[in-house]
């Protein structure tokens, strides 16, 4: 496997959550009537950080916390050159009807999986609003019409270069890892 190169480590990594947290303050005060999904997978790993750092700065905020799994809404859940996708469970036990939703993935990249949560999210009723927040957005390569209202780094990268968040309760280190080129993963 190739050496990834950090641009994200320690405490500038904490600085970047810490900054979102505070951006999602400025935006939804009191967070009345919101309510965070975590991608599963990776994007729950990151929704995980958002969510704990928040309670930190406001302990008696009442936004509910889910993890929604897209595995089968994903348009690749069928290709038949990859491995098949494991699905991941999905743990809400609210609907999103009428609430302002903050739908969070680790990176953005071709929009595809953001295509597959909004498609997930229906089966929760209509939010009144769906903000993305992405701890990483490539920025370039993206399929889809999908843009991030809340993000940490934006990365400029080749089609062939890979992007991996690592998490210390996972990986031993909080970092955002580019790869020259993809490579398989266990994920």
């Amino acid at each position: 496997m190739n050496e990834g190169r950090a641009i994200l480590a320690d405490a500038q990594f904490a600085l970047v959550v810490d900054r979102m947290c505070h951006q999602l303050i400025e935006v939804y005060d009191d967070f009345e009537g919101v309510c965070m999904v975590g991608m599963q997978p990776r994007g729950v790993l990151f929704a995980d950080r958002l969510v704990d750092r928040l309670h930190e700065l406001l302990p008696e905020a009442p936004f509910e916390y889910g993890k929604l799994d897209i595995t089968f809404y994903r348009d690749d859940f069928r290709m038949r050159d990859r491995q098949p996708l494991r699905a991941s469970a999905t743990e809400m036990d609210f609907l999103v009807q009428d609430k302002r939703v903050l739908l969070v993935d680790d990176v953005l990249y071709t929009g595809r999986s953001v295509l597959a949560a909004l498609t997930a999210l229906q089966h929760y009723g209509r939010p009144k609003t769906v903000d993305l927040v992405a701890l990483v957005d490539r920025r370039f390569n993206r399929h889809l019409p999908i843009k991030s209202n809340f993000v940490g780094i934006t990365i400029d990268a080749l089609d062939k270069a890979y992007v991996k968040v690592e998490w210390e309760n996972q990986n031993g280190a909080d970092q955002v890892l580019l790869f020259p080129e993809r490579f398989e993963t266990n994920l």
